[in-house]
């Protein structure tokens, strides 16, 4: 039987960060639209350029594009006992196609993690973010939360830090605005089928963690621990 993990919440919410940690409790690939999108725009594909623009100004990236990354993504030998979804589906009528999507394969949605943060707590993390732009680094950090012992630089590789452009205070409340408009609704399509779970996003990611712990044990076989 597949396992299929929804993470619901909005820009900046940790959504990612449990994601990973979700992928080595249970084994199971995380798919994150937002860094194939990401890689693709850095690396000048031909998808990455259409979407730089529509990325840069906090928009969503159109269904037809996102439906079909997923539906290839999904359809590898590494999702075969399922699979966790980070940042889609983002739109009603993208969790209608995943839904007829995995009815074709016989399976469906296990649950949704809706990690809940409110707006203000959101921006101050988005907006102080920083990012090495060493991406075999990858280390985050925060200039109020987690700074850099020397600012600008990261601490592990000493690579400049980057400020993305979807992280700057006019782009994240565009974010939002998008969220509440078009994603915030999956909140009652999925409660309506029984399989919504929220979680406090606010604390530490070990904080968060025991709380998503704590909600996806008597549900998913296979967690550690479980």
């Amino acid at each position: 039987m597949m396992t299929n993990l929804v993470l619901l919440g909005p820009p900046g919410s940790g959504k990612g960060t449990q994601g990973e940690r979700l992928e080595e409790a249970l084994e199971l690939p995380r798919l994150s639209t937002g860094d194939m999108l990401r890689e693709a725009v850095a690396h000048g594909t031909e998808l990455g350029r259409k979407v730089a623009p529509i990325m840069a100004a906090g928009a969503l990236v159109p269904d037809a594009i996102v439906v079909g990354i997923i539906r290839e993504r999904t359809g590898k030998s590494d999702c075969a006992k399922g699979f966790i979804l980070d940042g889609f589906p983002r739109t009603i009528p993208q969790a209608e196609e995943l839904e007829r999507m995995l009815a074709g394969r016989g399976t469906s949605v296990t649950m949704v993690m809706n990690v809940e943060v409110a707006d203000e707590v959101l921006v101050r993390r988005c907006v102080g973010r920083r990012l090495c732009s060493n991406k075999e680094c990858g280390a985050i950090y925060h200039v109020e939360a987690k700074p850099p012992l020397k600012e600008g630089v990261c601490d592990l590789c000493g690579s400049p830090l980057v400020h993305r452009a979807d992280d700057r205070e006019e782009a994240v409340g565009e974010r939002l605005k998008a969220y509440h408009a078009q994603t915030q609704p999956l909140e009652a399509y999925y409660a309506e089928r029984g399989v919504l779970r929220g979680v406090d996003g606010v604390g530490t990611p070990d904080e968060v963690f025991e709380r998503v712990e704590a909600v996806v044990k008597p549900l998913v076989v296979g967690i550690s621990g479980a």
